[in-house]
């Protein structure tokens, strides 16, 4: 079998984000999230398929644009300059040994590099490892369980995430960095699911698995 590099967003054989998908996904217009989160994208269209791409079918290689897209929010909201540290909203155990890795922290060591700023694990999840994957916004407003670890204490910390439904998730790890003593949370995920979304799921299985 002959293997080739396609585009997470479009699927057309080339790199991993063909110039169609980085201008439509740069032409996103800020969606409406939770309160005191930033956004980049609305999780609909060629931004949700980009985003499920790196969540479930192994496309790293997009976690570069998607933390330039966020950084670009950032920076337009002149929150670069206030920030320590930057941090991700870990997922479980289980679901980082499936993929290999954690979306989160990709994007959020990106996102650390482009704003010259240092990115350290400061959070775990505590007690079962429940995904907000699949679960509807309702069931999404209990969000997980977190525990900083210390040394953060005065500092002025940015949380990244991957998506934003209600919010639960990223307001559950700012809870537990400011009871660990941090200065400021700022929260942050690439892309808000719309109101009227349905819930996030797994992509279909592709007939053709492409890795890039």
């Amino acid at each position: 079998m002959i293997f080739q590099t396609s585009c997470a967003g479009c699927d057309r054989p080339g790199p991993a984000l063909c110039t169609t998908c980085r201008f439509a996904l740069v032409g996103r217009s800020a969606s409406t999230a939770p309160p005191g989160i930033v956004t980049a994208v609305p999780f609909t269209g060629r931004a949700r398929s980009v985003v499920l791409a790196l969540k479930y079918r192994n496309r790293r290689a997009v976690a570069r644009h998607l933390a330039g897209l966020l950084v670009n929010r950032l920076v337009e909201q002149g929150m670069q300059h206030e920030l320590d540290v930057v941090t991700w909203a870990p997922t479980s155990r289980s679901r980082r040994a499936d993929r290999g890795y954690d979306q989160a922290e990709l994007i959020a060591r990106t996102v650390a590099r482009q704003l010259g700023r240092p990115c350290r694990r400061l959070l775990e999840r505590e007690g079962p490892a429940v995904s907000q994957t699949g679960r509807s916004r309702a069931a999404r407003l209990h969000g997980p369980a977190f525990r900083a670890r210390p040394g953060i204490g005065g500092r002025t910390v940015l949380v990244v995430d991957d998506v934003v439904t209600t919010g639960a998730t990223l307001r559950a790890a700012a809870s537990a960095l400011a009871a660990a003593g941090a200065g400021a949370v700022r929260l942050a995920a690439v892309a808000a699911t719309p109101t009227s979304s349905p819930a996030v799921r797994p992509p279909a299985p592709r007939a053709v698995g492409v890795a890039a």
